[in-house]
């Protein structure tokens, strides 16, 4: 619970630093500019704060590595949500609004994180979960949009390494294999999701994991 105050905190810190040409970059999602992240950050703090007050009386049907949807072919772009998304960032015209109103409802979705109960039930989804395991799953969210931005604009501060080690714990545990330790926990998630392409030798240190990548999570 801790973990995703502060991966969240410092994911918010990140985008409140950027200047306003950084939101015309592409950033490490296929097909976004940083201003159409940082736009899905929104919906998904506008996620949280639903799902956090939408309790559920049935037992957890999905934990925080259940809870994700796993393909293997990266997003293509024309998802209507995705298609929505972009159309959205780009009404904001001004990047500061949309900075600000990340502020807004990003601080709302931290709060209502430090007072949830962590073993209450919610539901989201058409799934039910402990809070506790909904938001360590999106502590791997965070942290893999967090690199989204870092990534491309090396001015930004990355993601605390405590969030990052426990995203590649969880991306391990969702790959039901464990990636070389000599990969970084940002080589890991980076390779391990798509976000970059294996060179020979770490494919080559991958295994027969190599086969199964990228992981797309959803």
């Amino acid at each position: 619970m801790d973990l995703f105050v502060r991966s969240w905190a410092a994911l918010r810190a990140a985008v409140a630093g950027l200047a306003d040409r950084d939101f015309e970059h592409p950033s490490g999602c296929a097909g976004w500019l940083m201003r159409d992240l940082v736009c899905h950050l929104v919906i998904d703090a506008q996620d949280v704060l639903i799902t956090l007050v939408t309790p559920a009386e049935t037992e957890p049907t999905v934990d925080a590595v259940t809870y994700w949807h796993v393909g293997n072919e990266p997003p293509a772009g024309d998802d209507p949500l995705d298609a929505l998304t972009v159309r959205l960032a780009a009404a904001y015209e001004q990047p500061g609004l949309l900075a600000f109103h990340l502020d807004d409802v990003g601080s709302a979705a931290g709060r209502a994180a430090e007072l949830a109960d962590p073993d209450a039930r919610v539901r989201t989804q058409g799934q039910v979960l402990t809070a506790r395991d909904y938001l360590t799953a999106y502590v791997l969210e965070w942290t893999l949009h967090h690199l989204d931005l870092s990534g491309p604009l090396p001015h930004v501060p990355g993601p605390p390494a405590e969030g990052l080690a426990r995203s590649r714990t969880l991306l391990e545990a969702i790959a039901e294999a464990e990636f070389p330790a000599s990969f970084t926990d940002t080589d890991a998630l980076l390779i391990g999701t798509g976000r970059r392409a294996p060179t020979p030798g770490e494919t080559a240190e991958l295994g027969t994991l190599a086969a199964r990548l990228p992981l797309v999570l959803g």
